[in-house]
């Protein structure tokens, strides 16, 4: 029954708005796709971009991760960490949320839970557009797309599916940075 619909409005309508926003696909058979990222369980079909899409597997990437309720003892170590894995020629992936992932520092690949035209949190939006101009920025949800809960820990498998290693700076027992970490042990992945 699903197939027999034919109608490609909504698909045209998602190419006109990634056309609009400057917002480019990559798809799972492209060779820029990521062959870390092919390896994971269940790797994104799709991935939305903004920005300057490097060669993903040559870059020595970590994800920086931690709780959006930091403490300002956190903010200082995620800065501290973030800047100095980058001036030490690592990249650094962030979920782009607030608190540790606004805080590292040196972010150059920024993996949302929304479409890339919707800046959650709202106080991110400036650290979307410096990786987005710098660096890139990566959505597995078309433009347009709220961010949902259950957006991010589906998100998280992409941060460190990415990276060759996951950073944990601060998190309570139940957090995101945690499921983040328990996927990069899943994919094989260091975790610090």
């Amino acid at each position: 029954k699903l197939l027999e619909n034919h109608d490609l409005a909504p698909a045209d309508k998602i190419l006109a708005d990634c056309q609009r926003l400057d917002i480019q696909l990559l798809t799972f058979s492209d060779a820029a796709y990521p062959g870390r990222l092919k390896n994971i369980y269940d790797p994104p079909a799709l991935l939305y971009y903004k920005g300057k899409l490097p060669l993903l597997d040559d870059l020595l990437s970590v994800a920086v991760v931690g709780t959006r309720d930091c403490t300002p003892y956190g903010v200082a170590c995620a800065e501290k960490l973030g800047f100095g894995l980058a001036s030490g020629g690592a990249v650094v992936v962030s979920g782009l949320a607030k608190g540790i992932d606004a805080a590292a520092g040196g972010v150059t690949i920024g993996v949302a839970g929304n479409g890339l035209d919707v800046h959650y949190p709202y106080e991110s939006r400036y650290l979307y557009e410096d990786v987005a101009a710098s660096g890139v920025l990566f959505s597995e949800y078309p433009p347009g797309t709220e961010p949902a809960p259950g957006h991010f820990p589906v998100r998280n498998r992409i941060l460190s599916g990415l990276s060759l290693a996951a950073l944990v700076v601060e998190a309570p027992e139940r957090s995101g940075a945690l499921i983040t970490a328990r996927s990069a042990i899943a994919q094989n992945r260091d975790v610090y």
